[in-house]
């Protein structure tokens, strides 16, 4: 591992061609120009015809003051030179005015250049989003300086290279064989009961992606139990601080319509029901009385006596309460159906979604599945597409990276700030995870040096950005950043943005027109994320155990038809890889990289107790029937 907290090397820039490409430390390179990034067009002319008059000058002068030259022959010359050498000194003071003007206007439009690229980099943050920051924005902090200089000298060369990275597309071609989970026969469905043992409330919590697990759980629960949903609620909470209701996000009776055949789901609780003090007959379920990832059977052994004797049981807060394994096929199934066909966003949703992908796009691609269930009537129209057959649609890949403050504070990790940067994490530990704290005094800690070897630290994004130019992105690649809110601003995000300039987020493709009805709403935001991710050519992930990232690669193996890669890093063997900071080459460090992704994309079962959410496809594949 590298450094953490070393100083930044200078940054001198390289014009190549038609583009500038950002190297550092070009010193340190082999064969490098160290005067490369310092010189301005027109200047080295300048001083070329200042050095031509003074030997002019240098040359006069060493005839004319050569020893037996009489004095008054070299008064009689300066007499008859004397404009001459007035008009040479007339000269040279006009080129030292116009060499500093020079300077100052290419200094200028460097600035302005660098501004520019700033802009592009899609970091032009709102400003309620930099409260979300650390105090004020500080200088870039990076850990890995060398591996950095490096990158930036391979980015600079692929781009003289027609090769393209592999990663662009599906390596495994048994991918293409598994089937959706939700492709059953109709002799396998359960079915409605011909009698409801009561009526199945939930109360889901967390944001987006949380709600979306607890809704698919809730059905599965509800045919397990022979009970009647009511539409499940979202409960408010103070991280989120969304009020959005199901209706919200989600379309209502799309949902009802695709599951009537598999469970009775009505929108409200019955009007002689709602009189009811769930919680003094003791309907009431919280976290503390169901583990999380129960098994069904311990549903049927505590929920399912409740909804007979009581016709009403309410789970409040609903995450991960349903397990995957041994859960019986039919309801694997079943919650595979809710995810993938009958959760569907709003319109209102849909079309800014649309929006959206179109302007990544810069014009609107071929039709996919993937834009089909997302988008729905909003999908683009192949007859829009521009009348330009050299240009195809532009490629884009998603990344969702996870440097939230919450994060990596919770972490216990270190991120090469240093301590300024340990100060502020204690204290938003201290304000905001109370019952970590006193975990930690009752236990031994973990060193952060630790933590790190063992995979337990977020990647920052100068680490995404790395892992990116060892797969072979090249410098245009264009980025969709899926949310805004990353710790420390710009000065964390510099590495990134230095390596791949063409990075945006929401915020700088929407007007705040458009992004108005959602500013407030951050769970509808998120659905925003979820779309740009679902329909990116490539997503890639920092953190693979986040909803987001499961429910997103899931839904792209489940409709991608092999055309849609997801990059899955392994943390702990990327802290292997960076820990050799100061001696790997660049051509090693490609290579572990490579095996690290494309270990993570290979078609495997679905292991036993691991989500179906990620993993869609497990059971079904070609000559198996389970």
């Amino acid at each position: 591992m590298g450094k953490q907290g070393s100083p930044r090397s200078p940054r001198p820039e390289l014009s190549i061609g038609t583009k500038d490409y950002q190297i550092r430390s070009l010193e340190s390179l082999p064969s490098s120009d160290p005067s490369i990034g310092r010189r301005y067009s027109g200047v080295d002319n300048n001083w070329k015809t200042k050095v031509v008059l003074l030997d002019g000058l240098k040359d006069e002068y060493g005839k004319l003051g050569s020893k037996g030259v009489y004095v008054g022959k070299r008064h009689i010359w300066f007499r008859k030179h004397v404009r001459s050498i007035a008009f040479m000194f007339a000269l040279m003071g006009f080129l030292f005015l116009l060499d500093s003007f020079m300077v100052s206007i290419f200094d200028s439009i460097n600035v302005q250049n660098d501004s520019t690229s700033s802009n592009s980099s899609g970091l032009k943050y709102a400003k309620e989003d930099k409260t979300a920051y650390i105090k004020e924005e500080k200088p870039p902090v990076q850990m890995y300086g060398r591996l950095l200089n490096l990158a930036y000298a391979a980015l600079a060369e692929k781009e003289f290279k027609q090769e393209k990275s592999n990663f662009w597309e599906e390596p495994h071609q048994k991918a293409s064989l598994w089937k959706p989970c939700a492709d059953k026969k109709d002799s396998e469905r359960l079915g409605k009961p011909d009698k409801s043992n009561g009526y199945l409330m939930v109360s889901a919590n967390g944001g987006l992606n949380q709600q979306r697990v607890a809704i698919c759980n809730a059905v599965a629960l509800a045919s397990l139990l022979n009970a009647t949903l009511v539409l499940p609620r979202f409960l408010y909470s103070n991280v989120w601080k969304d009020p959005s209701q199901f209706g919200d996000i989600y379309q209502e009776e799309y949902f009802m319509k695709i599951m009537k055949d598999d469970v009775n789901i009505i929108k409200e609780l019955p009007s002689h029901m709602k009189s009811l003090d769930i919680e003094s007959i003791g309907s009431l379920i919280t976290d503390a009385d169901i583990v999380k990832e129960a098994k069904p059977s311990d549903y049927l052994e505590k929920v399912l006596p409740l909804l007979l004797r009581n016709g009403v049981v309410h789970f409040l807060g609903f995450g991960n309460r349903l397990g995957f394994d041994p859960v019986p096929s039919q309801l694997q199934r079943l919650r595979c159906k809710c995810n993938f066909h009958a959760l569907k966003f709003v319109p209102k949703i849909q079309q800014v979604g649309s929006l959206l992908i179109r302007r990544i796009r810069k014009y609107d691609a071929s039709q996919s599945m993937l834009d089909k269930q997302l988008l729905g009537e909003f999908m683009p129209s192949s007859a829009s597409k521009m009348n330009d057959p050299t240009r195809g649609p532009s490629r884009y890949l998603a990344l969702h990276l996870r440097f939230e403050v919450d994060m990596i504070a919770y972490s216990l990790c270190e991120f090469g700030g240093g301590e300024d940067e340990k100060r502020e994490l204690k204290a938003y530990r201290e304000s905001h995870f109370p019952l970590l704290i006193e975990r930690l005094k009752k236990s031994k800690p973990i060193s952060p040096s630790e933590l790190r070897k063992l995979g337990r630290c977020p990647l920052t994004p100068e680490e995404a950005a790395l892992v990116l130019a060892g797969l072979g992105f090249k410098r245009g690649t264009y980025i969709y950043l899926a949310g805004s809110h990353m710790y420390g601003g710009e000065s964390r995000m510099y590495p990134l943005t230095s390596l791949y300039p063409n990075l945006v987020t929401k915020e700088t493709l929407l007007t705040d027109s458009e992004l108005a009805p959602f500013r407030n709403f951050s769970s509808q935001m998120a659905a925003l994320d979820f779309i740009a991710c679902a329909t990116s050519d490539v997503f890639a992930m920092t953190d693979s155990g986040s909803q987001l990232s499961s429910l997103v690669s899931g839904f792209r193996t489940y409709y991608g038809g092999r055309r849609a890669p997801n990059l899955r890093p392994n943390k702990k063997r990327l802290a292997a890889i960076l820990s050799e900071n100061s001696t790997i080459g660049w051509n090693s460090f490609e290579d572990r990289v490579r095996k690290m992704i494309e270990e993570g994309q290979r078609v495997r079962a679905r292991s036993f107790g691991r989500s179906i959410y990620r993993q869609p496809s497990h059971f079904m594949m070609e000559g198996r029937n389970d």
